[in-house]
């Protein structure tokens, strides 16, 4: 079982860990950050969430050859202040976003994530969810497909896609990846599949509404700056342009000055931001990284530390 952790050594330098501090690994998967936050942090704690059993499982593991100063929930990182609460935990020192999909999940042709693997349309990161790429296919309305194909996926021939959609299911259901990958290829223009997968938009707006991860995501984020420490840090790895919107969005409205007094050459400190940006603009991959593990190339790392 192999999973190559974008943006490591940058993401757990940047979270500045301190011994006998708290911290949270969002995106626990298959635990190559939170090892290494863990080797860090012999006398603190670490808090992970992951929807996936089988990650759980196999990080469980690995951790515990570590350290038994840790706890998972299996559950999403929107319930980060509920499980937390629940813990006796109102502060936390760091937190950590690895909003990548896992190699495994990708790799594990049952899971029906990939579209170059023939599987049985699901992409359910928590296994036992009802809604699955299965339902979405072949019962949304045409609007509401191309509505997801456009925003999630940016797919500018969303609708033709969703109209092909609904005339070949009133045929028969549409059940396996691959039958949806034959529909969204006859639906793309030649000369625009030779710009990356035809189906590679479309699968990843599918997999966000089936997982619900803008919305998680944003209310997440928003209940991590809550909790987070003076001194403590959040870094968030981003791989598409909406993820990485809503990050840069809550970061500057949470690290800017207030309008009122902003180009003000004496500001009360009332009057400045509880935050500051760490990163100014964004922390890419490396080349070498990139040459190494492909996934990484549009990875993003953004940081912000809590001042006040």
């Amino acid at each position: 079982m192999l999973h190559k952790s974008v943006l490591l050594n940058e993401s757990i330098y940047n979270l500045n860990i301190k011994d006998g501090g708290l911290y949270v690994d969002m995106t626990l998967g298959y635990a190559g950050h939170s090892k290494e936050i863990l080797k860090r942090d012999k006398k603190g704690f670490l808090f992970a969430f992951d929807k996936d059993i089988d990650a759980i499982n196999h990080s469980s593991k690995v951790l515990s050859e570590i350290g038994d100063n840790y706890k998972i929930f299996n559950t999403g990182f929107i319930n980060i202040k509920k499980c937390l609460q629940e813990e006796g935990i109102d502060r936390v020192d760091g937190v950590l976003y690895d909003l990548g999909i896992s190699s495994v999940e990708i790799d594990q042709d049952s899971r029906g994530f990939s579209y170059m693997r023939d599987a049985r349309l699901d992409m359910r990161m928590k296994q036992d969810s009802d809604l699955s790429a299965y339902e979405i296919i072949n019962t949304y309305k045409v609007e509401d497909l191309t509505r997801i194909f456009r925003e999630y996926g940016e797919e500018k021939h969303a609708l033709r896609i969703a109209k092909e959609i609904e005339k070949q299911r009133n045929i028969k259901e549409i059940a396996t990846t691959l039958e949806l990958v034959d529909i969204i290829d006859k639906c793309i223009p030649y000369k625009e599949k030779r710009n990356g997968h035809p189906a590679k938009r479309v699968f990843q707006a599918i997999r966000i509404e089936v997982n619900n991860e803008l919305e998680e995501f944003e209310k997440s984020l928003r209940d991590s700056l809550d909790l987070l420490s003076v001194g403590g840090r959040i870094c968030v790895i981003t791989f598409h342009s909406l993820e990485d919107r809503i990050c840069k969005k809550i970061f500057k409205e949470v690290s800017d000055v207030d309008e009122l007094v902003k180009g003000n050459p004496f500001i009360e400190d009332n009057h400045l931001p509880d935050f500051r940006l760490i990163t100014k603009k964004p922390i890419l991959p490396t080349t070498d990284e990139i040459k190494y593990n492909s996934r990484a190339k549009s990875a993003k790392l953004r940081v912000i530390e809590r001042v006040k």
